[in-house]
């Protein structure tokens, strides 16, 4: 990407649900990954394309993947189903500065457990409570233009332990009506690329429609975007800087 070439952004979604149950379709007729493209278009991104689970290659050919800038997946059902070989180029991109959002239940996708290290195992209960998610961050980017805490009237609940890496850092800790707490919003850094993981989603409610979310979204996708950094360079160096 140049300074004169918008941000290229591709939502990836499984797909799957919004074509298995009506509950799921009734607020996602044309699929989860829709909402959320649209919801990026509405904040500004000009450039916003849509890969799901069951096209070619998922829909991350090499051609998608190194014409994309920030990559937003979510996943819930069926994570076995994606290639080992497309999760790899995925964390490969990534290593090399791409930005990855992951949302709600990709936290077992191949790419986030594998840029991880860990199980990224929960506890959850889906009873359709109340969600306060708090502001802990009110200084980082992710967070601009969003007051003290989102609330969500039905969410699913995640609760710790939540089995990730120590964050870089922390910007949303979510509290749910039954009692158990989480960390909602968390940053990582993988390689020279970017990671923000955002709890908010359970298929079976309206979670991406709301405005705040997708402003968050949105924060979080500009954030994430390649920046300038140093080359990274590995291997045998035979010739030294200096004279020996």
């Amino acid at each position: 990407m140049t300074s004169s070439t918008p941000p290229r952004l591709t939502v990836w979604n499984e797909y799957r649900h919004e074509l298995e149950n009506p509950k799921v379709s009734v607020h996602y007729p044309d699929g989860i990954h829709s909402v959320i493209a649209d919801g990026l278009r509405a904040h500004g991104f000009e450039s916003v394309q849509t890969a799901t689970l069951d096209q070619p290659e998922h829909g991350l050919t090499d051609e998608v993947l190194n014409n994309t800038d920030v990559l937003l997946w979510w996943g819930h059902k069926a994570h076995g189903d994606v290639s080992d070989a497309v999760a790899a180029k995925v964390v490969a991109r990534v290593l090399d500065g791409m930005g990855l959002i992951v949302l709600h239940s990709g936290h077992f996708s191949k790419p986030f457990k594998t840029l991880m290290g860990t199980g990224c195992d929960l506890k959850w209960r889906e009873v359709g409570e109340k969600e306060r998610l708090w502001v802990v961050n009110p200084a980082h980017p992710v967070a601009q233009g969003v007051g003290e805490f989102i609330e969500l009237e039905h969410e699913e609940m995640y609760g710790e332990h939540f089995d990730i890496p120590a964050p870089d850092e922390l910007v949303f800790v979510s509290w749910f009506a039954g009692g158990e707490v989480f960390r909602s919003g968390c940053t990582f850094t993988r390689g020279s690329g970017k990671i923000f993981y955002f709890r908010p989603g359970h298929e079976t409610f309206p979670t991406y429609h709301n405005p705040e979310i997708q402003r968050v979204i949105a924060n979080a996708a500009r954030w994430a975007m390649p920046t300038a950094s140093a080359p990274r360079s590995f291997g045998h160096r035979p010739e030294p800087l200096e004279k020996l």
